[in-house]
């Protein structure tokens, strides 16, 4: 059997490509006599948009030394990805797609059906066009699209998928719009593929001393960090960036692969952060954290998983900068993120194999929403 994935895997953060690899490794483990492979699947402007990023230079927190270093990351990853992802060769619509004959597609996980997001937008990420026989949706995030307004050509797509799941509460609402279905949560393909270990001169070097951890807050008050760098330094601690510069910090840790960034993560003593991947790599290593998110879709994102797993409000502010009265209980929260686990890779083996599922029909009122957030039969950890 041919398997591909469609996914935002050219995109330049280390989310993305770590849940492009975890689902790549997690399908090759599943069907391990199968042809797996991530679609080279190519939106040249979202791509150009995402390079020019790097560009920018912050006055008053980076460096030009810094801001040399992180204007080469883009080379980075796509070094990781010729060297990590079983691609096929570049694809830039549906027919080409399809003629890569692959039998099954599966599409997610990230923002995939973000249809508000004008640079990524293509129907074939709701399977339009698409001839595979079997077309799977593997936990699939809407961003900043709420499942609201859904545009005619995205609900005639969405009736194409053999098999529906869904990341988040968003995911499940488009569905239910469309489709008039509540497909199952599962879990980001990150919980389902452990990051490989790194113990390199530099990973060496970056953590010689315990440090704190910091992965973009975007719009964070200087005060406020100033405050979380001066009580990391009262305790003894170093304070690194996951992949980004700040003048206040220790050392320039600008220029990491993707499995280097998740070392620094395993190997923090706490994270602060301001993205969806980014509390997922604090919860896989079991750190306590705190998140500062200022972008709409990251809020909404962080705030879902979250709830999801049963972790009590982490906003950082000035009040909670150094408190360590509210640990996170691990053992709850792992009691539920291995039956999430199981659920997920019971849903991969039966959909890729063929099994239609869709989920359940719903009625749109406030309490089948609560219900399908919580997940029949997921045991939620309160």
């Amino acid at each position: 059997m041919k398997i591909g994935i469609l996914t935002h895997h050219t995109i330049n953060n280390f989310g993305a490509f770590m849940q492009s690899w975890a689902l790549q490794e997690k399908l090759k483990a599943l069907f391990p006599d199968d042809d797996v492979r991530i679609i080279n699947y190519i939106i040249p402007k979202q791509n150009i948009i995402n390079v020019g990023g790097f560009f920018r230079f912050y006055p008053g927190t980076e460096t030009p030394a810094s801001w040399l270093q992180k204007i080469t990351q883009p080379m980075l990853f796509s070094e990781n990805r010729k060297r990590y992802y079983s691609l096929t060769e570049p694809v830039y619509n549906a027919g080409q797609i399809n003629a890569l004959g692959l039998d099954c597609i599966v599409i997610g996980s990230d923002e995939v059906w973000n249809y508000l997001d004008p640079k990524s937008f293509s129907l074939v990420k709701y399977s339009g066009a698409l001839t595979a026989g079997r077309i799977v949706a593997y936990a699939p995030s809407t961003g900043k699209a709420a499942g609201a307004d859904v545009p005619d050509a995205v609900r005639a797509a969405m009736r194409g998928f053999t098999a529906l799941s869904a990341r988040d509460r968003g995911a499940q609402d488009l569905c239910r719009n469309t489709l008039g279905v509540c497909p199952p949560l599962v879990c980001d393909p990150t919980f389902l593929t452990a990051a490989p270990a790194v113990d390199n001169e530099k990973i060496r070097r970056l953590t010689a001393k315990p440090f704190v951890l910091f992965y973009y807050c975007n719009g964070i008050p200087r005060e406020l960090k100033k405050q979380v760098v001066d009580s990391a330094h009262q305790k003894g601690y170093e304070v690194l960036g996951a992949g980004e510069y700040d003048s206040l910090y220790s050392q320039m840790s600008v220029r990491l692969t993707p499995f280097e960034w998740a070392e620094l993560f395993r190997r923090a003593e706490y994270v602060y952060t301001g993205t969806f991947h980014g509390v997922v790599f604090s919860i896989l290593n079991r750190k306590d954290f705190r998140v500062f998110a200022s972008i709409d879709s990251r809020v909404k994102k962080i705030a879902a998983l979250l709830d999801q797993f049963g972790i009590a409000d982490r906003t950082l502010t000035a009040d909670t900068v150094g408190r360590t009265d509210d640990t996170i209980d691990y053992d709850a929260v792992y009691r539920y993120v291995d039956r999430l686990r199981e659920i997920s890779s019971d849903y991969l083996l039966r959909a890729v194999n063929g099994e239609e599922i869709k989920g359940e029909e719903v009625h749109d009122t406030e309490q089948s929403r609560s219900e399908a957030l919580s997940g029949a039969g997921q045991d939620r950890p309160v």
